[in-house]
C-alpha cells in the first residue's frame, strides 16, 4: 500500500514544480519518470452556505470520464461546488479508493467493461458502511430498473446530457 506523500517531500522540487501549486494545477506530463496525479483539487474561497463535494468518477472509457467532468463542471448549482475529482478506470481501483478516502458522491459508468458500474454499485451499497450516494450512468433511458436494482440514488442515461448530469449531482450533494 502506498503512503501519501509527506508535506516536505522533495520530489516536486526534483521535477521542477512548486509543491504549493501541484495539487491546484495538475499537468499532463509525458516522458519517463513523470508523475500525473489522479486526484484534482480546485482552489476555492470560503463562502457561507456553499456545499462542497468530493466526487469519485469511475469509467473505463476516458472520453466518458471527460464528458462527465465537463458536463458537471465546477459549479453544478449556485450553492454546490465540486472541490475534488478522483478518477478510476477499474473496479478494484474504486474499491480501494472508497476504502482509503471519503467521497460525497460516486459516479459509476454502467457501461464499463469488464465490470460495470451497476454491479459495482450494488456491491458497494451492500459491503461499505455508510456508502456515499451513487449516480449511475446507464446505457439507455429504459435501464432505470437496473439503476433501482443496483440501489443507486440517481441515474443519467447515455448519451450524456450536461444539464441532466449537473442537476443530478446538485440533487445528490450533501446538505
Amino acid at each position: 500500500m502506498l503512503s501519501p506523500p509527506l508535506k516536505y517531500d522533495l520530489w516536486p522540487f526534483v521535477l521542477g514544480r512548486d509543491p504549493s501549486k501541484f495539487e491546484q494545477q495538475p499537468r499532463a506530463c509525458a516522458g519517463m519518470g513523470s508523475i500525473v496525479p489522479m486526484t484534482v483539487t480546485t482552489q476555492t474561497e470560503q463562502t457561507p452556505g456553499l456545499r462542497r463535494m468530493a466526487i469519485l468518477l469511475f469509467s473505463d472509457d476516458r472520453s466518458t470520464r471527460d464528458a462527465v467532468r465537463l458536463g458537471v463542471g465546477n459549479r453544478p448549482a449556485p450553492d454546490v461546488e465540486v472541490q475534488r475529482w478522483h478518477e478510476c478506470a477499474t473496479a478494484p481501483g474504486v474499491q480501494l479508493a472508497v476504502a482509503e478516502d471519503e467521497y460525497d458522491l460516486l459516479i459509476l459508468d454502467g457501461e464499463a467493461q469488464p465490470y460495470g458500474g451497476l454491479g459495482l454499485c450494488r456491491q458497494l451499497k451492500n459491503e461499505v458502511y455508510r456508502c456515499p450516494p451513487v449516480l449511475v450512468l446507464t446505457g439507455r433511458a429504459q435501464d432505470g430498473w437496473l439503476a433501482a436494482w443496483s440501489q443507486a440514488e440517481g441515474a443519467v442515461p447515455h448519451p450524456l446530457d450536461p444539464a441532466a448530469l449537473a442537476a443530478a449531482v446538485a440533487r445528490l450533494a450533501p446538505r
